[in-house]
């Protein structure tokens, strides 16, 4: 059985879903996320995520509003919780929840508003495109903050042993994997991960002559592919409902 979603749904959450990951992948620099209990921080993010959401919308603020206001109270019950309990992969994923249950309750309770923008005329070509952007980020940038989060506990262990890698070396090497195979979801060529998969083994088999290190890299490489294949996989489902949706 279809659930029957009410008329503009699709392009208004692909919208408000959009300016979302951009607002909090792509715009939050990590400098605002080490600062972000300070006020004047925490509102200038919020003021992100209401121009973003604006913007893509066509300028429709009546709906930015509340989901900037719903945003900050998120932000605030995250922000201002004890470390232990903030810094973990399950506050990042409870906190995301949270957000994309705004978005939908949001779009639910306001589907014409990419109607009511400045957009209205390409409302309906733009319900691919934003999806998979947001896919994109959400597979690339976010994974990476997941990621993090997932092996952060480990990294105290390494310490013992001997690190020459390049900085920032491992995160990019795991934003490129994340976007190769992002890209061969959308070909509809997934058999290529598995080369993927077998290329990256070969080119870090030294690593586990350290068994710390190599069980380090064997954790944080089965995540990101993990996590780019589920966000993969689940936007091309998300856009295949969407899309079907008067």
């Amino acid at each position: 059985m279809t659930l029957a979603l009410p008329t503009g749904f699709a392009e208004t959450f692909a919208a408000i879903l959009l300016a979302h990951v951009l607002a909090d992948f792509m715009m939050q620099t990590n400098w605002m996320i080490r600062h972000k209990r300070r006020p004047l921080v925490l509102l200038l993010h919020i003021a992100v995520v209401f121009g973003m959401t604006t913007a893509a919308t066509g300028g429709v603020w009546q709906v930015a509003l509340p989901i900037a206001l719903a945003h900050l109270v998120i932000d605030i019950l995250k922000t201002y919780s004890p470390a232990r309990l903030r810094d973990t992969l399950s506050a990042f994923l409870l906190d995301q929840l949270a957000h994309l249950a705004t978005l939908v309750v949001a779009a639910w309770l306001w589907p014409g508003a990419m109607q009511a923008g400045a957009l209205a005329p390409w409302a309906s070509d733009l319900l691919a495109p934003m999806i998979l952007i947001s896919g994109f980020v959400v597979s690339v940038q976010a994974g990476g903050f997941a990621v993090g989060l997932l092996t952060a506990k480990f990294v105290a262990h390494l310490a013992q042993e001997t690190q020459d890698g390049l900085p920032d070396a491992g995160r990019l090497i795991g934003k490129l994997e994340r976007t190769l195979i992002f890209l061969l979801i959308a070909l509809d060529q997934p058999a290529g991960i598995g080369f993927l998969i077998a290329a990256k083994s070969i080119l870090r088999y030294d690593t586990t002559a350290q068994q710390k290190a190599g069980e380090y890299v064997i954790i944080g490489t089965l995540a990101s592919f993990t996590w780019a294949l589920a966000m993969g996989f689940g936007t091309f489902a998300l856009l295949e409902i969407l899309s079907g949706t008067p």
